[in-house]
């Protein structure tokens, strides 16, 4: 089963770039660390850091379940800003997430508390 993260913005604001999915899949898209080069366009890194700060308004650092989060926008923060609870599954809708504040001070200082 899904969870659905009510109150979580489906995507960024006059973007096509999507922060949720609707529905599940019988097989979930799998997450994994993507490398974020330094010439990625603009709206990617401002993609990136609106959800970023979504997760932190909603979840703090406390861990939270992947749940209708989109795959592909969790997994340009995994494995720095978003760390995976053990054991990592990257296909399971129910994997525990948690965000790394010490990381995000250091990749987005911006949105860090």
């Amino acid at each position: 089963m899904m969870r659905k993260h009510r109150g979580f913005p489906g995507r960024l604001p006059g973007t096509d770039m999507q922060f949720t999915i609707r529905r599940a899949q019988p097989n979930p898209t799998p997450l994994r660390a993507r490398e974020r080069y330094r010439d990625r366009k603009p709206e990617d890194r401002r993609a990136d850091a609106a959800f970023l700060a979504c997760l932190i308004e909603h979840f703090g650092d406390q861990p939270f379940e992947r749940g209708n989060l989109d795959a592909g926008r969790l997994s340009w923060l995994l494995g720095r800003e978003v760390k995976a609870v053990e054991p990592f599954d990257p296909c399971s809708y129910e994997q525990l997430l948690r965000v790394d504040m010490d990381e995000v001070r250091r990749s987005f200082p911006e949105l860090a508390p």
